[in-house]
């Protein structure tokens, strides 16, 4: 314990064997030891008492829309790396996609790393694309590091990431499940999304009608057979229809490697308060009714779903116009995606145990981060010191993001994150930032 820098003492540490009061050790940026609350603070070491705050290990989001290079007025590293830090994330994961160029090449790739270097508040890894022509790009985008690849099954809404028909899909995922990766997908399907009814305008009712629940069924249940035929990882992304979980839960019983996720705004907001015109509101697939959110809860804590992630996909104020069908889809969650899930996780009786598990074990596990995702002994010295009885209002003027269009606007959520930590250095406490310490990382072999 000589080697001891720093020790964060906490009644309520968050530890993978559940909840107690201890002080975690830390070394070198790594955490050395998970201590009695009372243990005496090694020679030379420094004690930051957090009294009854709760020390959580730090968020691992493998869902975010940074859009830098290229559409860097709708995001960018630093600030969406500041957001992230201010919400308690310590590891994002960027999608290919909105960005220019995509990371769909190793060239690709490289210029986004070269973008992101000195920008990155938190560590940052890079997810891959898959489109119809690159099956070539992925092994090569494989070996360069990236945490997998990303598809659509219908239009991503950027001419630049089309999508994936079923025979370019088993084309992929061939390809894919050849090396060992893993493949996610945005499953909507392109022939029920077109035989629904496309009404736009304002009124949130149509734009619900127009991305229905059958098309992620569908979708889910061709990606579910494909994945069984070939024996290959694939993640469904952004899980908002309840319809599809016996499928997901049967696949999953039979041993499919299939993954699910969903998001903060499936868990927290209902369509049937969303005001009409308000397409801060709206995302793909779209936020559905009260009673699918139950469900949703129901499949998250009986294991069928497995993570939470934010998919924060900003844009321009400009772009979010009163019409559902032309406005852009995409809910900016980073900074409060921590708080929002938690005020609606303790209202139906889950503990901060549990919200851990799905926003930073789960999603550490699913791309591989062995270092993160746990306070425990060798892990990285990653936290978030969290109130969780505080509580706020959300005002768009106090966010991170650089575009503060959010559909919290207003509401009290509970949680105020007091502070941030990475690899054992203080990054954010209560509003302030340091400059970036992030680091680039790469899947782990």
């Amino acid at each position: 314990m000589s080697d001891v820098e720093l020790v964060l003492r906490s009644t309520r540490v968050i530890a993978p064997e559940g909840t107690r009061p201890a002080s975690v050790a830390v070394a070198a940026g790594k955490i050395t030891a998970v201590l009695p609350h009372d243990a005496e603070v090694p020679a030379g070491a420094r004690l930051e008492d957090l009294g009854d705050d709760a020390l959580l290990p730090g968020l691992v989001d493998t869902h975010v829309h940074v859009n830098d290079p290229g559409r860097t007025h709708w995001e960018g590293f630093w600030t969406a790396t500041r957001a992230a830090a201010a919400g308690g994330i310590t590891t994002l994961v960027d999608m290919p996609l909105n960005s220019l160029p995509p990371t769909t090449t190793v060239g690709n790739l490289r210029t986004k790393r070269d973008v992101a270097a000195d920008k990155a508040h938190i560590d940052v890894g890079f997810w891959g694309g898959a489109l119809p022509d690159n099956v070539k790009d992925l092994r090569p985008l494989h070996d360069a590091g990236v945490f997998g690849f990303k598809a659509f099954l219908s239009p991503s809404g950027v001419d630049e990431f089309p999508e994936l028909d079923q025979e370019r899909l088993a084309r992929s995922m061939a390809e894919i499940a050849g090396f060992g990766g893993l493949l996610i997908v945005h499953a909507e399907d392109p022939h029920h999304l077109a035989a629904a009814p496309q009404q736009g305008g304002p009124k949130y009712t149509d734009f619900l009608a127009s991305r229905p629940r059958d098309a992620e069924d569908t979708a889910i249940a061709n990606l579910v057979a494909q994945a069984k035929r070939l024996n290959a990882r694939v993640h469904v992304l952004h899980l908002s229809s309840s319809d599809a979980l016996p499928l997901i839960a049967g696949a999953k019983a039979e041993g499919v490697p299939v993954t699910v996720e969903t998001c903060p705004h499936y868990l927290t907001l209902t369509a049937e308060e969303v005001p009409d015109g308000a397409s801060e509101f709206k995302c793909c697939p779209p936020i559905r009714e009260a009673a699918n959110q139950d469900l949703l809860w129901q499949a998250l804590a009986d294991g069928t779903i497995d993570c939470v992630v934010t998919d924060h996909s900003p844009s321009t104020a400009d772009l979010k116009t009163d019409d559902f069908a032309t406005a852009w889809g995409g809910i900016s969650g980073l900074q409060l995606s921590l708080p929002a899930l938690w005020t609606e996780a303790r209202r139906r009786g889950h503990s901060l145990e549990d919200v851990v598990r799905w926003m930073s074990a789960r999603t550490a596990r699913l791309v591989g981060l062995a270092q993160k995702g746990a306070i425990e002994a060798g892990r990285d010295a990653d936290f978030a010191v969290l109130a969780p009885d505080e509580t706020f209002t959300v005002d768009p003027a106090a966010l991170q993001h650089r575009n503060r269009v959010t559909a919290y606007a207003g509401k009290t959520l509970s949680g105020v994150v007091k502070s941030t930590w990475l690899r054992g250095e203080r990054i954010m406490a209560d509003g302030e930032f340091t400059e970036p310490k992030g680091r680039l990382l790469s899947r782990e072999p």
